[in-house]
């Protein structure tokens, strides 16, 4: 079978908490609320595009512990095909502890445990080649280079959630391979010395992506295309929890790239969903699904969205 997106990354398991303030030491505070969900960046973007309703396939390996069941079971939930998703005999699935303030959202994220290795070699090429799009993170470098220039050969544009520079090796590889780069502040300022983002994203399209973003959370985005920059704002929503928002703009972005909507109306919509899906605790769960996402732009009459399905 032939999917809109395959994914390759990391899979991990997010313990969340909303907390009136971050404790002290030795300290005990109450949490008002409490969940637990998969996480993980091209994992939760995949997730967004599901639930938007595009196909998808997650390429990757977790533990075969407490935590690489509950990642596998969400994605069997959310229709996020498993074939190549790898479990490993001894080894621990990635887990992060988020403690979430209640007053603005923000996070606190304590990470833990790495990626589980995912060779090279077992790079479904076939997959990768038959995809509508590959979307990657900086994980499990050597496969993502790997599938990367799979898809380059087979003509399969990539994406790319370029979060950390770290590890250095094989960096600026990847980035060459990438169609659309999607960067977090952090990364842009990092790799370019940058602190404008509409500059750090001219200084990214540099690598030859066709299409460059820049992130800046309650800020919004700064996207370069086809000579164009423009800025997208964030949508003011009721925010509980920031976490995933990141994720769910690539998810989103990548759904307009299926639809071919011009780039301007491709990011607004991922704004909106990823502004969505601020609104429950943890990085899934206020994930809309597409009519709900058209709803909401319609509701607030965005500039550029015509509002129309395609």
């Amino acid at each position: 079978m032939a999917y809109d997106v395959v994914g390759l990354g990391c899979a991990c398991l997010d313990f969340l908490g909303i907390v009136p303030r971050l404790p002290d030491r030795d300290e005990q505070v109450w949490m008002s609320d409490s969940t637990q969900q998969g996480g993980g960046m091209v994992s939760t973007a995949l997730v967004a595009l599901s639930r938007l309703g595009a196909s998808t396939a997650f390429v990757g390996k977790i533990g075969d512990d407490m935590a690489g069941r509950v990642v596998k079971e969400e994605f069997d939930l959310y229709g996020v095909d498993v074939t190549h998703l790898g479990i490993v005999s001894g080894a621990s699935t990635p887990i992060s502890m988020i403690l979430v303030d209640e007053s603005t959202g923000q996070r606190t994220i304590m990470a833990g445990g790495t990626t589980v290795a995912f060779p090279a070699a077992e790079v479904p090429a076939e997959m990768v080649a038959s995809a509508k799009y590959l979307h990657l993170d900086n994980t499990n470098r050597r496969a993502a280079l790997t599938a990367a220039r799979l898809a380059r050969d087979s003509g399969v544009p990539v994406v790319l959630d370029a979060d950390t520079v770290t590890p250095p090796e094989d960096l600026e590889d990847l980035l060459h391979l990438t169609d659309y780069l999607i960067a977090s502040r952090v990364f842009s300022e990092e790799l370019t010395t940058q602190t404008d983002p509409s500059e750090a994203a001219k200084a990214l399209s540099a690598y030859g992506p066709a299409v460059t973003v820049v992130t800046v959370g309650e800020e919004g985005s700064h996207t370069l295309a086809g000579g164009r920059s423009f800025h997208t704002p964030a949508f003011p929503v009721g925010v509980v929890d920031t976490t995933g928002a990141g994720d769910v703009y690539h998810g989103a972005f990548i759904f307009g790239l299926l639809q071919a909507w011009e780039v301007e109306k491709t990011a607004e919509f991922a704004s909106a969903v990823a502004a969505m899906s601020c609104t429950r605790l943890g990085g899934r769960s206020g994930i809309p699904d597409l009519k709900c996402a058209l709803d909401f732009l319609r509701d607030r009459e965005a500039e550029h969205f015509n509002g129309e399905e395609q």
